[in-house]
């Protein structure tokens, strides 16, 4: 018999608690969900109050199974899953299909796992809180309404295979817009000038005001060659800087991203396995607030490591829109541990969360900000020369906050001492042209931010929002590289004055989210047809019901109502009335053909046509694919025909034709009846020979060393070299090698045996009676 059962949502959770709870507590693992909605009928039954179907998931069955049996055995159940909506609808499922006596159950949350956490939890049971279940209840019936009668007008209203969702839509259009004003953008030129002025310290000062013309900057310069530069003033002021709030899941999200270049998925992934392991509170919460017991232990810390000046207790308060139940904010559990054990990524995360709070605890960085203000005896314009000095580093021995702005702060160094009347000599003076900015493209790290600022999505939503988007083709996150520009430079030294013409490279993207052709396509489509669903201050107002529902303010299957009605007679208008969508735009003409160029969505993605299809005359369209980083929006028609110059013969190599195309998967080599993709940055349009040779060789090489062996026992039977290691393959399937195995000694035997206890890697599954790959 089983004293006191504990049930949790993951493995590695469990094994924390256990080591928490005496010999008379048993911990088990739901290893997550184990029931979801049933994909037969929708799984809701609309005209029953919107009264939802759940199954448990097939690879959830033995999972239940070993729990019945647990929970038969035991005296007590604690569920102990976590403390949000999500962790309180895990409570109720296993209540509901494990069928769970009242009186047996015992509800236990922490946002901690500490061992005064879980036994304070323990002291403190609860019942479960149906409104938090019925917020995550009433998320996830939406969602699925909005899936479920979305999806398929886009299958037949733009292209097969499509999906929308609520949160993820808006997110998409963020980008469309952004990519859309980037387009639009026109950017103006202006004259920068900076002087040197001689000194035991070289001072660096920028003129107050910018010149918009060629001919300013050169009649400024000229008349810098007799001025005289004078101090006029020296203003010093006193300046502080404070430390940023402690994290919550998004500002951890951006701040990650910034500082360690991790994805928002990777910094929820690896927060997540901080938290199990017992090193950070609770990673999903959009609170700033501090226990008094983390003040104290902060207080503790810093004093001991810094010194009583350092220390500055602060409270936060929350103020993103919406804020979900008051949870902590993310903080170490101990905050003595400034160092954890794990993968390199657990510890430089937990790093960046141990200096953010102790930082949040710490005193204020005490500045002085020098500005000098110089003359100019020819001009009205002034020099101005600005430098900062620290005080007292305060917080920043420990920690400053990143942030989206990449522009450089110039002007901050220290400034030699001056006064009032002081003439200064210049070393030199340089006018360079500078260009207005474009609108920044969004990072995963600043998408987040713009959708928290909306209050779109919650801190359990960020990642899986932008991780769809991105699967689903509708944004690519890459890096793109910058074109080069040229720009004026005039430079007054010794007397002389110089301008020349010099080239910099612009533009140059580094892991920004840019929308695709179908994602723009989809996006107008939604805007127009669905105008609610796409509006962000309607979800931003749904978000809020979610809320209401969580205090219990309002019945979930109304909110469902109200939403519901609506948006499904738009649903019936649009599969009625609405155009097909395939984003066409019309290019021109074709210089050679006389026919029409157009650009659209094809079957398998973006494409450039010449002409109509004319089945009675035997007339044929022709058709070329986009290279990646070509928009339908953006194409020229000059672009557009240059596809066509494809598939192109590039000559001979080792007797056999070399050619360049586009195929399904991107651009190729083709040679002697085998395809080689091209890398990244090649373009094959201008590809040569030389270099498809070695994409050639590079290829052979790759094949050569993919085979490791192929048994004499049985040719069907191979061990080869794939991306991610050595695996087996037999008969078509593949097979992972279990952890540690040298593949090098594996027999044919070894090998016959991998097989026949596990499932093959590669077997094909089928959604909706289609073949999903």
């Amino acid at each position: 018999m089983i004293q006191n059962l504990v049930i949790v949502e993951s493995p590695a959770k469990a094994k924390t608690i256990e080591k928490f709870l005496g010999k008379e507590f048993v911990v088990k693992s739901s290893f997550g969900h184990i029931r979801d909605l049933s994909k037969k009928n929708l799984g809701i039954d609309i005209e029953k109050g919107f009264k939802p179907e759940y199954i448990v998931n097939d690879d959830k069955k033995k999972v239940v199974d070993d729990l019945r049996k647990s929970v038969a055995e035991s005296e007590t159940v604690w569920l102990a899953s976590d403390e949000d909506r999500e962790g309180e609808a895990i409570a109720w499922h296993l209540s509901e299909v494990l069928k769970l006596d009242k009186k047996k159950i015992k509800r236990i949350v922490f946002h901690e796992i500490t061992k005064d956490a879980i036994q304070n939890a323990i002291k403190n049971p609860r019942g479960i809180d149906y409104n938090l279940v019925n917020a995550q209840q009433a998320r996830r019936i939406l969602d699925r309404l909005v899936g479920f009668e979305l999806s398929p007008i886009l299958w037949k209203k733009v292209k097969p295979a499509l999906s929308a969702g609520r949160v993820q839509s808006v997110a998409v259009r963020l980008l469309v817009e952004r990519e859309r004003e980037v387009f639009a953008f026109s950017s103006s030129s202006f004259f920068k000038v900076v002087a040197l002025f001689k000194g035991d310290t070289e001072i660096k000062a920028e003129l107050s005001e910018k010149l918009l013309t060629l001919k300013e900057a050169l009649d400024f310069i000229e008349n810098c060659k007799t001025a005289i530069f004078t101090v006029s003033d020296v203003s010093k002021k006193p300046s502080k800087k404070t430390p940023a709030p402690p994290f919550t899941t998004s500002t951890l999200q951006q701040e990650a991203s910034r500082k360690l270049n991790f994805s928002v998925s990777q910094t929820m992934t690896i927060a997540q396995k901080l938290y199990e392991a017992g090193h950070i509170t609770y990673m999903r919460t959009d609170s700033v607030n501090l226990s008094d017991t983390a003040i104290d232990a902060a207080k503790k810390t810093i004093i001991e490591e810094f010194g009583e000046k350092y220390h500055n207790p602060r409270r936060f308060k929350t103020k993103s829109k919406g804020a979900q139940e008051a949870h902590e904010a993310i903080r170490p559990t101990y905050f003595d541990k400034q160092k954890i054990t794990g993968s390199t990524g657990e510890q430089r995360l937990y790093d960046l969360i141990w200096k953010r709070t102790i930082a949040s605890q710490m005193s204020d960085a005490q500045l002085e900000k020098t500005t000098v203000t110089i003359n100019i005896s020819t001009s009205t314009y002034k020099f101005i020369a600005s430098g900062e000095v620290i005080l007292f580093d305060g917080f920043l021995r420990v920690y400053l906050e990143s942030t989206d702005d990449d522009s450089d702060e110039s002007g901050k160094d220290l400034l030699p001492p001056m006064k009032a009347g002081q003439i200064l000599t210049p070393k030199e003076i340089t006018a360079n042209e500078r260009f207005t900015q474009r609108p920044p493209r969004y990072t995963e790290a600043s998408l987040v931010k713009k959708l928290e600022e909306l209050g779109i999505g919650r801190p359990s939503t960020y990642a899986p929002t932008i991780s769809t988007i991105i699967t689903r083709g509708y944004v690519l996150k890459e890096d793109r590289e910058g074109i080069i520009r040229k720009y004026i430079s005039i430079l007054l030294k010794s007397g002389k004055i110089t301008k020349e013409e010099k080239t910099e490279i612009t533009g140059a993207e580094k892991a920004k989210l840019f929308p695709s052709d179908i994602g723009i396509v989809v996006n107008d489509f939604l805007v127009e047809y669905f105008k609610n669903i796409l509006n962000y201050n309607f979800t931003a107002t749904v978000e809020k019901d979610f809320d209401e529902i969580a205090e219990g303010k309002i019945e979930w299957a109304k909110m469902i109502e109200q939403f519901y009605r609506p948006f499904h007679k738009d649903v019936e208008k649009t599969l009625l009335e609405s155009d097909y969508s395939k984003g066409e735009r019309v290019l021109g003409t074709d210089p050679k053909t006389g026919k029409s160029v157009t650009v659209r969505i094809g079957r398998f993605g973006p494409i450039a046509q010449i002409g109509e299809n004319d089945t009675e005359k035997n007339v044929k369209a022709q058709y070329a694919s986009l290279l990646k980083g070509q928009l339908i929006e953006t194409i020229t028609l000059e672009e557009a025909l240059s596809l066509f110059n494809l598939p192109r013969n590039l000559g001979l190599y080792e007797e056999k034709e070399v050619v360049i195309g586009i195929g399904r998967f991107g651009p190729y080599v083709r040679h002697a009846s085998k395809f080689f993709s091209l890398k990244k940055e090649d373009n094959p349009i201008t590809i040569n020979l030389p270099r498809a040779i070695e994409i050639i060789e590079e290829g052979r090489k790759k094949e050569r060393e993919k085979v490791i062996r192929v048994f004499e026992e049985e040719s069907s039977l191979q061990l080869l070299n794939g991306r991610w290691g050595a695996y087996i393959n037999y008969k078509g399937d593949n097979y992972k090698l279990p952890k540690g195995s040298d593949p090098q000694k594996l027999n044919y035997s070894d090998c016959i045996k991998i097989v026949n206890e596990q499932k093959p890697t590669n077997k094909k599954k089928k959604v909706s009676g289609k073949t999903k790959r």
